[in-house]
């Protein structure tokens, strides 16, 4: 077990990535020298080569296409999107070509392309560097989505993202780059498609991913102040969603509470609640609860923590569940 950053965890699963395949290459603006501007790919050009970690122009549109060319050839592109408000350029390529390929040639074109999207608010950011555009991806047939909420799951899903022949959306929550944790580099790592049971419990199940896992710990142990044992679910892949351990949780709690910074309207959480209302009907003893950013434009970041959820809006969530 090796204690490290989110940041240093991606830098060591990239470079396990590079030294294992040399198909493998990397391409962004600004991540060689540079590293990157949260320095997660900091020394890789250096011991790889400009051929495997590329800096490329300030045209994501122009980088998306590029990785799609590349794939032809048998590389495997892994492409660094910037923040999360720059992604949008790219958008065609990534639903139009990267998604759709696939499919439209029965099968003979793969598009093993991993694109890396730091995301979500929390650190004081300016506009357009605090999005959350993962459902817009989520809702996009022949994309996979997942993300990481801790060290330990972002060195080794990073490393299974690259080995899928399947275009992945590798959502970094960018407000957990510099927490601390335990990377363990020995053990078999968890299914990449899989979510699992973080803290268990026993009174409500609080269904998160990415940035807003460590906030439902820190609601789960205030909760027991007040006597209750709340159970937080990390699902870790978005697309496809893996409810299992969900629809378990909560045929034993009878409540449900779903927590993501993106917006109420059309987000995630509506689609965890209908399928759990599905699963779940005659378990259910109260309606499953949303805890989600305000269908609003990301606000300036001097107002930004009364945007994002937190530990009193989820804790209120619980108390409205167990009222009922």
């Amino acid at each position: 077990m090796t204690r490290m950053t989110m940041v240093k965890a991606l830098n060591t699963g990239l470079r396990a990535a590079l030294e294992n395949d040399p198909k493998v290459v990397l391409m962004g603006e600004d991540i060689g020298p540079l590293g990157g501007v949260f320095r997660v790919t900091e020394g890789l050009q250096k011991d790889f080569g400009e051929g495997r970690v590329m800096d490329t122009p300030l045209a994501e549109s122009a980088i998306v296409g590029t990785a799609v060319g590349m794939t032809f050839r048998g590389f495997r592109p892994v492409i660094e999107i910037q923040f999360d408000g720059f992604v949008y350029p790219a958008y065609d390529q990534i639903v139009s070509q990267v998604a759709k390929l696939h499919f439209r040639s029965r099968g003979r074109v793969r598009m093993p392309i991993v694109i890396r999207i730091p995301y979500g608010g929390g650190i004081g950011a300016v506009e357009h560097h605090s999005e959350s555009p993962e459902g817009q991806f989520a809702l996009t047939a022949g994309l996979k989505v997942v993300t990481c909420s801790n060290p330990d799951d972002a060195h080794w899903m990073i490393q299974q993202a690259i080995a899928s022949d399947d275009p992945i959306v590798f959502m970094e929550p960018k407000r957990r780059y510099w927490e601390s944790g335990e990377v363990d580099t020995d053990s078999e790592p968890a299914p990449l498609w899989s979510s699992r049971v973080v803290r268990p419990g026993s009174d409500a199940t609080l269904i998160t991913y990415g940035p807003m896992v460590r906030t439902c710990l820190d609601s789960a142990r205030a909760a027991e102040a007040d006597g209750l044992d709340l159970e937080v679910i990390d699902l870790r892949t978005l697309s496809p969603l893996d409810l299992g351990p969900v629809v378990e949780s909560v045929r034993r709690t009878g409540h449900a509470v779903v927590v993501h910074e993106a917006a109420r309207t059309l987000g995630l959480g509506a689609e965890i609640a209908a399928r759990v209302g599905d699963e779940c009907f005659y378990a259910l003893e109260s309606p499953v609860q949303r805890v989600t950013g305000y269908d609003m434009p990301y606000p300036p970041s001097r107002v930004e923590h009364d945007f994002l959820p937190g530990l009193d809006r989820i804790l209120d969530a619980v108390d409205r569940a167990r009222a009922y």
